[in-house]
């Protein structure tokens, strides 16, 4: 009888800490200045489509120097119920992208939109007016 409970205890210690893993893998939006909206010129140089959220890492030529940005959007998952797939940026592609930048003043932030040479557009379903997400408001 004490063998049993001890596994089953164990088995639901094991089901608790699966739970929660992805629950500790999620982060919040407060690095990103939300209410603020950078618009960047530059070339991809790498898309990432992976978990738990893709990334445009972005060279842009401000001024005489090179800076390269790297921009969090949603997961894979979300991003492809809106329409993207995982080649929809390529190396070498010229765009216009706007982002939420980070607080601490690096270079990065959170993805609104872009627009590609061509004209294709590609979204995040993010606000695009100043209005923060993930904020609790009180």
């Amino acid at each position: 009888m004490i063998r049993k409970t001890a596994l089953a205890l164990a088995g639901a210690g094991a089901m608790l800490a699966l739970a929660a893993g992805p629950a500790q893998s999620h982060h919040s939006f407060a690095m990103f200045d939300q209410r603020q909206i950078m618009t960047l010129e530059g070339r991809v140089v790498e898309f990432q489509w992976t978990n738990p959220h893709a990334f445009i890492e972005l060279e842009v030529h401000q001024g005489s120097r090179t800076r390269n940005y790297s921009i969090e959007l949603n997961s894979p998952n979300n991003l492809t119920r809106q329409g993207w797939r995982r080649n929809s940026l390529r190396p070498g592609d010229q765009v216009t992208l706007r982002m939420a930048p980070l607080r601490n003043g690096e270079p990065g932030g959170l993805f609104l939109d872009l627009r590609k040479a061509d004209g294709t557009v590609l979204d995040s379903g993010l606000p695009k007016n100043g209005e923060p997400i993930n904020v609790p408001q009180f």
